[in-house]
């Protein structure tokens, strides 16, 4: 029997919203992620949604923060920023104000939650792997972008652990990604764009593994929500999720057999 309510929904969106590059209600933008960008450090990807282009970076270090100490477990641990010329209007860099900002610290806390989720601690020994996500366009989605990102570069970076035989076995367990989605207009979206998100009524992101969900953020920007509502959005998420591994897959395919 098909779902009315799934019915309307999809006419609505074919007739109410254009999107950009006239993607589907369900579809993601054109996603690259280019592995092995920088020279210099353990790991990197150049991750591409749409306009939104972020650079993320792994670097290893050979010792935890003080909590950690003697515990022979790791850490990761995520620092994130903005270009001053990556949005429309440029911005101070966070370093001239002397802090950064509460969005900044929620940002690069849920990039490294995010990556710990799926990572056993214990087998990387007290080291640390540190992820730096520069943001150089933004159009919406950086901090998801950020993770999807992440994912490759700490990948790279845990593999070059294991071939000098820094560490025995992969502490990496499943493959995490993030995704956007929301409600523009009545309709339930995959991957907001920047216009889009800045009209949306909900908002929501979506950090998942292959064996389930790491993280929601989800809020009614402009409205409260319903029940079907967000299962709509997390079958469109859930949708994401196994397009973006296999994007994170090609992008470390024949760098790791």
């Amino acid at each position: 029997m098909v779902d009315c309510r799934w019915f309307v929904t999809q006419l609505h969106c074919v007739y109410m919203i254009k999107r950009a590059c006239s993607r589907k209600c369900d579809e993601l933008r054109q996603i690259a992620l280019i592995p092995n960008y920088y020279q210099y450090c353990d790991g990197s990807c150049f991750v591409k949604f749409g306009k939104t282009h972020v650079i993320c970076a792994a670097t290893i270090e050979e010792k935890v923060p003080l909590f950690l100490k003697n515990t022979k477990t790791g850490w990761i641990a995520a620092e994130y920023g903005m270009l001053p010329c990556s949005c429309q209007d440029r911005t101070d860099r966070e370093a001239v104000k002397g802090k950064q900002s509460g969005r900044t610290l929620e940002i690069q806390r849920l990039i490294g939650r995010s990556l710990r989720s799926i990572v056993d601690l214990s087998l990387l020994g007290e080291r640390q792997i540190k992820i730096d996500c520069d943001v150089i366009q933004a159009d919406g989605g950086t901090r998801t972008a950020s993770i999807n990102g992440s994912f490759v570069a700490m990948y790279l970076a845990i593999h070059k652990l294991l071939k000098r035989g820094s560490v025995s076995e992969n502490p990496i367990k499943s493959h995490v990604v993030a995704i956007s989605c929301g409600i523009v207009a009545g309709t339930p979206l995959l991957d907001l764009d920047y216009l889009e998100d800045s009209r949306a009524e909900v908002d929501a992101n979506f950090i998942m593994s292959n064996s389930g969900i790491v993280e929601i953020q989800s809020c009614g920007e402009r409205r409260p929500f319903s029940e079907d509502e967000f299962a709509l959005l997390l079958s469109y998420a859930k949708k994401g999720k196994e397009e973006l591994i296999k994007h994170q897959k090609q992008a470390l395919e024949g760098i790791i057999p």
